[in-house]
């Protein structure tokens, strides 16, 4: 008898089931994508696709069944189902007809403004009403390219291992999930991913997931790169114009559908339509866009918001149920489009969570989710997929085994490791796809400099790698170099071997060595490039170095979430250099080249350094506190927490000198956050501080120097890190010391506003700078920039005036930022 309950029990889903199909067209028979379409007084539903095809599980009996979409007249249909028998059910949608006829039109105002004003006094109250829920979420994206280049740069792009066609468009990227999500106020979150599809990997874990979709126009802005000011926030009427295009019913509601257009386009918000219920004052539907100029990607070129929600009789509240994302891009040829759907189901309001229902950990996978086959999903994915989608899941499923092959891999490794003209100058990869190795030629384009220790270098590098599986969870890196100074007439040879044991804990073990020009400032401040270009054409050796002859070993490891440690301990041989040539490109008769003494730039038969020997270590802690992460089956992956600072604590030894009194100890730490500010911008900050123990007498490669830059161009993002008007070595010191950097980016707060100048998309930028020097006086920095400078999508330049205040005295200067010359360090 138990054993008939149980097979009763195992059936009555099967017995009870069946599915509603069809298909939602428009009185043109045009398809309609992304149809709401639910079962009344229910969460279960599901979307038509880009085709307006839809599949929805449903139960046995008499069910009513919703069809919405924006703009259209809201459809309801009573059907018949039978279990075991799918009910073709085809739906033709009107076109909303809204209507002035009700309103009260007033000669001063539109009245969408009172519908605004009354939705914004609510708007709190809307964001709090849902303090906690459960719900499935169901999510798919897409990116496509079309007729990108064969080469960038003079590097072949190659065809995405054959996802282009042969005009260079086809489908790059295709995913699922299907997951379950919780929430509660005001921002604990859980994600647990049942089921993950990858197309054209059966071993791939998609990166669609809900934190990443939650969007809410309830909040005053919605982060994108930029904040976005929405059309409901408590400053809307500062950003945008209003228009009532008219108003529908839905059932007993009234529908107003509101024109949202910016006063300004260049400001940091949306335009298009957004649906307010009347009375209840919340949203019915969303159909926004804003811009790659708005939200300070230019390489974007379109992004559309749609969100739709549907009555909760329950919690009497409108509930957001769908959500579509569409994008386009374009940068340096690189054109294509995309879209993220989002569907939300059953919902379970105000559950019963416990202290262990929300951890750090935000997203997990379950065991084998990435192993579900074609059936499973059939019968589960809740938006049937196009004949794009379908067709690039079974082109590409049905040849992976084939990529996958020796033959397969060996063919393409074949194609790639050709030999080229110009590979002994910029560099060769050999690779064999197959067992995960490569072994790459590191050619001395672009990295050949000139100082006046060494004279031009250049040099070459062999380096390998070898993955241990499939999503790189476990390599190793080796590498050698050799630099030649044509001017010292010396080769230097530097090499290394890395392994990493796991993307878990991220154990991981080096050993490195060599001998190398070194700076005094470890943090190396100013760029090869350009003290090559101060040097050759201004005359300005900035740079000043030392032979480093080491052997270091290093160790790092999370000993748990939020706690990283590195250390290391090495033995180095210092030993002084001086200037070898006097070469320069622009001769300056007022300027002439400085020693390559720090302290003293006019000594030029006297080091800074004698030649020493000392064992070095260190042991650095990371700590980052609330550190929420994502747990894959292959790792975990950090994801920080900016709601605190991030600190860094370091101790740093050095022992066993040739000359006792080099022996030292340094206690440091240091503090940075960047803090989100709204639609007012990104205010950023970091502090630093530390002291010597037994440092009075020590090598002047132990003091603490500090990033000082005296070239007038500045390299970084932000300058956080340096002090832009500040000699590279004139503070240094073995005292204690305390520097402190702040810098606001007002991303447009301010300058969007100014006529004219709103139309440049620039953004205000001010910094204050402090360093403080135990029986010194203070040094300050105070700036005042533009950032966002450039032409077109290319915008990587910045320009800041600097004015410095040290000892009575006071600086000024501009710096111009050319932040992409990181790229070529």
């Amino acid at each position: 008898m138990t054993k008939i309950f149980t097979v009763l029990f195992l059936l009555l889903p099967v017995i009870a089931s069946a599915q509603l199909v069809g298909k939602v067209t428009n009185t043109h028979g045009e398809p309609l994508p992304f149809v709401n379409i639910y079962l009344e007084n229910s969460y279960s539903g599901t979307t038509t696709n880009d085709d307006g095809n839809y599949k929805l599980e449903v139960t046995t009996g008499t069910l009513k069944v919703i069809f919405q979409f924006l703009g259209y007249t809201t459809v309801t249909k009573e059907i018949e189902t039978i279990s075991g028998k799918p009910l073709v059910l085809n739906v033709t949608m009107q076109e909303e007809s809204t209507s002035l006829a009700e309103v009260v039109i007033s000669s001063k105002e539109d009245p969408a403004y009172r519908i605004i004003r009354e939705t914004i006094a609510r708007r709190k109250l809307n964001l709090d009403r849902i303090s906690s829920y459960k719900a499935d979420f169901y999510s798919r994206g897409i990116w496509r390219v079309d007729s990108i280049p064969e080469k960038f740069m003079g590097q072949e792009v190659g065809d995405f291992d054959g996802q282009l066609d042969s005009t260079r468009t086809g489908i790059i990227y295709l995913s699922e999930t299907i997951s379950e999500i919780a929430f509660q106020k005001p921002d604990d979150f859980k994600e647990n991913i049942i089921a993950s599809k990858v197309s054209g990997n059966d071993n791939g874990f998609s990166f669609n997931s809900a934190q990443d979709a939650n969007f809410s126009f309830y909040e005053n802005t919605i982060d994108l790169n930029a904040a976005i000011v929405s059309p409901i926030s408590n400053s809307a009427f500062s950003y945008y114009n209003y228009k009532l295009d008219g108003v529908f019913y839905e059932g007993p509601k009234l529908i107003n559908k509101i024109s949202v257009t910016p006063k300004r386009p260049n400001d940091r918000v949306w335009q298009g339509t957004i649906y307010i219920v009347e009375d209840d004052w919340q949203m019915y539907g969303v159909e926004l866009s804003t811009t790659g100029q708005a939200i300070q990607l230019p390489f974007i070129t379109k992004l559309i918001f749609k969100q739709n929600f549907k009555f909760d009789t329950a919690t009497n509240f409108w509930v957001k149920i769908s959500q579509t994302i569409d994008f386009g891009f374009g940068f340096f040829g690189f054109n294509g489009d995309g879209r993220f759907i989002a569907v939300y189901s059953n919902y379970e309001f105000n559950p019963q969570f416990d202290k262990k229902s929300f951890t750090n950990e935000v997203l997990a996978f379950e065991a084998e989710a990435n192993k579900k086959d074609s059936i499973f999903w059939k019968g589960t994915r809740p938006v049937p997929l196009t004949d794009e989608e379908l067709n690039d899941y079974i082109k590409k499923d049905s040849i992976q085994t084939l990529r996958k092959s020796k033959v397969y891999l060996d063919s393409i490794d074949q194609k790639n490791n050709k030999f080229r003209i110009l590979d002994p100058i910029t560099g060769y990869t050999y690779e064999n796809s197959f067992k995960n190795w490569d072994l790459s030629y590191e050619g001395p384009f672009p990295k050949i400099n000139f100082n006046t220790v060494q004279g031009w270098t250049g040099g070459v590098g062999l380096s390998y790698s070898k993955s241990y599986d499939e999503h790189r969870t476990r390599w190793l890196n080796a590498f050698v170099r050799m630099q030649y100074g044509f001017s010292e007439d010396r080769v230097r040879f530097t090499g290394g071997i890395t392994k990493n044991f796991n993307r878990t804990n991220r154990i991981r073990l080096s050993l490195s060595g060599g001998s190398e020009g070194a700076q005094f400032n470890a943090s190396e401040p100013i760029l090869p490039i350009i003290n090559t270009v101060a040097s050759l054409f201004f005359e300005r050796n900035y740079m000043k170095v030392y032979e480093l002859n080491y052997g270091r070993l290093g160790y790092s490891q999370e000993l748990f979430n939020g706690l990283r440690i590195f250390t290391n301990i090495g033995y180095e041989q210092r030993k002084p250099l001086f200037n070898t040539t006097d070469y320069v490109t622009l001769p300056n008769d007022d300027v002439d080249y400085t020693s390559n003494n720090p302290l003293i730039p006019s000594d030029y038969s006297n080091a800074v350094i004698d030649e020493h020997e000392i064992i070095k270590t260190q042991i650095r802690a990371n700590i980052t506190f609330g550190q929420k992460y994502m747990t894959y089956p292959d790792g975990k992956f950090n994801l920080g927490n900016n709601k605190y600072p991030a600190l860094t604590l370091q101790f740093e030894n050095g022992l066993g000198a040739s000359n006792e009194n080099y022996n030292f100890s340094e206690l440091s730490g240091s503090l940075d956050q960047t803090v989100n500010t709204g639609n007012k911008g990104e205010f950023t900050y970091r502090l630093k501080g530390g002291t010597f123990f037994n440092g009075e007498d020590i090598s002047f490669v132990d003091y603490e120097h500090f990033n000082g830059n005296q070239t007038r161009v500045g390299t970084t993002p932000n300058y956080t890190n340096v002090f832009n008007l500040l000699p590279y070595y004139s503070l240094s010191t073995n005292k204690t010391y305390f520097e402190g950097h702040l810098e606001h980016d007002f991303r447009g707060w301010i300058l969007g506003k100014i006529p004219g100048i709103n139309q440049l998309n620039f953004n205000l930028v001010a910094g204050a700078h402090l360093l403080s020097i135990e029986n010194n006086k203070p040094y300050t920095e105070f700036s005042i920039g533009i950032d966002n400078l450039g032409i077109g999508k290319y915008r990587l330049l910045r320009l800041d005036y600097v004015r410095s205040y040290y000892n009575g005295g006071s600086d000024g200067a501009f710096v111009f930022g050319l932040k992409f010359l990181g790229l070529f360090d």
